[in-house]
This record gives structure tokens, C-alpha cells and sequence, in this order.
């Protein structure tokens, strides 16, 4: 009975510590799937993790410009803990 109440508590603290963490923060470290959605008006250039912050640089669409969907991936040489990034561009 004690095992049980031991990995219970232990998995709340867990949870509690990943959900005080922000999206980017857990996209970083632990992998996972993250969307950014642009202001309107704006298109993705590029984009680049410095430690734990996610940097983009945009610059306003021209008059025929089609918004599109972009996708920054990491490729971890284990094949695990990788994180995808969807940029999405509107009008």
C-alpha cells in the first residue's frame, strides 16, 4: 500500500512540475509538438532555439503573398525527444 501512495505522489509531483513549465519550455526539453500563430500580416523568415527561448524573425507580406503553414523539426540522433514547431501565417 505504501509502494502505491510513494508512485502516486510521485507521479503528481511530476505533473505538477511539467505543468507549471510553459509550452516552450516543454517543447524544448522534453520534446513535443508546439503552434505559433503569427499576427496577421506578418510571414516566417526563420527561426532558431538560444538555450531554452525560440527566436523567429518575420517580415510583412507583399499584396500576393499566399499564407502558408511552415514547420521547424529537430532531428535528435536517438529518435527520441524531438520537438516539431508549426508556424501558421494568416492575413
Amino acid at each position: 500500500m505504501k509502494k502505491i501512495i510513494a508512485s502516486l505522489a510521485i507521479a503528481v509531483v511530476v505533473v505538477l512540475g511539467c505543468a507549471s513549465c510553459t509550452q516552450q519550455y516543454t517543447a524544448r526539453n522534453f520534446g513535443g509538438n508546439m503552434t505559433i500563430t503569427l499576427q496577421p500580416g506578418e510571414k516566417l523568415m526563420m527561426a532558431t532555439w538560444k538555450e531554452d527561448n525560440l527566436f523567429y524573425l518575420t517580415e510583412p507580406m507583399e499584396e500576393d503573398y499566399v499564407p502558408k503553414t511552415k514547420i521547424l523539426r529537430e532531428s535528435s540522433s536517438l529518435g527520441i525527444l524531438e520537438t516539431t514547431i508549426k508556424f501558421v501565417e494568416q492575413r
